[in-house]
């Protein structure tokens, strides 16, 4: 059983780095700072406001990158052998999180304009993304590892949510009229709230205590 839940978490990483290898191509694209370029088309009304386009390229420039850097600190690896690789990269984490994506995200969340329930939605998503990042935080400099790794993990799956949210939009397209709100409400709180289903019911696996008591060897 324990050789199956090793290669679950390998598969999940390979999995998620499929995914995130075309969004952080996607991100960079939009280098190009044009206003009308890509996914802005569909924003033009939210783009003259003059406030939309700030808080998009605050977030969504460095958002590939964190999504890396979150799936890095994932590998199923000791900390004593990679330690300081671990310590930078978490850094690069945490102040990309609350200081750039997560508060681009929370200010482009006024823009969404698909219902109110879609909007609380995000709204939620980002203020518990920022609270838990700020979580791990608090719990490793209290020397806390455990609790530093339950939730960085929780953070790190509503940064995934970019990605569950876009396969959810490719599955349910098919059979759904995802321009109607309450079809979209749906995939957009199960993008996130599955994601932590998931990270609580993984953080109560015995495999979970095992690498949580390596953790902190």
């Amino acid at each position: 059983m324990e050789f199956w839940k090793k290669w679950l978490v390998w598969g999940f990483i390979f999995f998620a780095f499929l995914c995130i290898v075309p969004l952080v191509w996607v991100t960079f694209s939009y280098f190009n700072f044009s206003p009308d370029f890509g996914f802005l088309r569909i924003k033009a009304d939210a783009v003259q406001t003059g406030w939309y386009l700030p808080f998009y390229y605050l977030h969504v420039l460095p958002a590939g990158l964190v999504l890396l850097a979150g799936l890095v600190q994932l590998l199923p690896l000791s900390s004593k052998r990679y330690r300081q690789w671990h310590r930078c990269v978490g850094r690069f984490y945490v102040y990309s999180v609350l200081l750039l994506v997560a508060p681009g995200a929370l200010g482009m969340t006024f823009f969404i304009g698909r219902g109110m329930m879609v909007f609380l939605s995000f709204l939620f998503q980002n203020l518990l993304w920022i609270a838990f990042t700020y979580a791990a935080v608090l719990a490793i400099k209290n020397k806390n590892l455990i609790g530093h790794r339950r939730w960085a993990l929780r953070s790190f799956g509503l940064a995934f949510a970019a990605v569950t949210l876009r396969l959810y939009i490719f599955v349910f397209n098919w059979d759904f009229d995802l321009s109607n709100a309450s079809a979209y409400a749906f995939i957009a709180w199960a993008s996130w709230t599955l994601n932590l289903l998931v990270v609580e019911i993984y953080l109560g696996s015995k495999k979970e205590k095992i690498l949580s008591e390596s953790f902190i060897k």
